[in-house]
């Protein structure tokens, strides 16, 4: 094989509020819990579903959007690559290791009412991707369209999910 490919694409709902830090040198990064659901029937003809839990981060512009506009239980849209952290335990000296997602894209998956506190999640204008902190992915490419400029934080989810028997194919 002539290179490598990494790459994830997922669709899921945040497990818990977007925890915003800052390194020493005032880049943010946010800690992101994504719950992917998947539906399938079992052999035995019976519906059943397994939920997969997903530890993100985010860099940049990305982290403080994401920070400041999502929330527990909302839906969001995630693209970004595999990254494998690895330590030490301090307790007993051995090698640890934890696979998580980069966000290098996200998109907001369910609109607002104007009145419900948050902006609609098609406006905004695109920001720049910043999610691996060092500004080298590509240029021009909208990451996020986030709610009108001057709309409120989000307080909580104002969705209808979508289920197995709605989608028309």
């Amino acid at each position: 094989m002539a290179g490598s490919y990494n790459k994830v694409i997922l669709l899921g709902n945040l497990t818990r509020d977007v925890e915003v830090r800052y390194t020493p040198n005032n880049q943010a990064v946010a800690t992101i819990g994504l719950a992917v659901n998947r539906r399938y029937q079992g052999a035995d003809g019976e519906r059943k579903e397994e939920t997969t839990f997903v530890d993100c981060e985010a860099w940049g512009k990305t982290a403080e959007t994401m920070g400041k506009y999502l929330a527990k239980g909302r839906p969001v849209f995630i693209e970004g690559r595999l990254k494998l952290d690895t330590w030490k335990d301090k307790t007993d000296g051995s090698n640890r290791s934890k696979l998580k997602v980069v966000v290098e894209n996200f998109q907001f998956v369910d609109s607002r009412a104007s009145g419900a506190g948050g902006g609609g999640g098609g406006g905004g204008e695109p920001i720049p991707d910043e999610a691996d902190g060092g500004g080298s992915a590509p240029q021009g490419r909208p990451v996020v369209r986030g709610p009108s400029k001057g709309a409120g934080a989000a307080t909580g989810p104002n969705y209808q999910p979508i289920e197995d028997e709605d989608i028309p194919f």
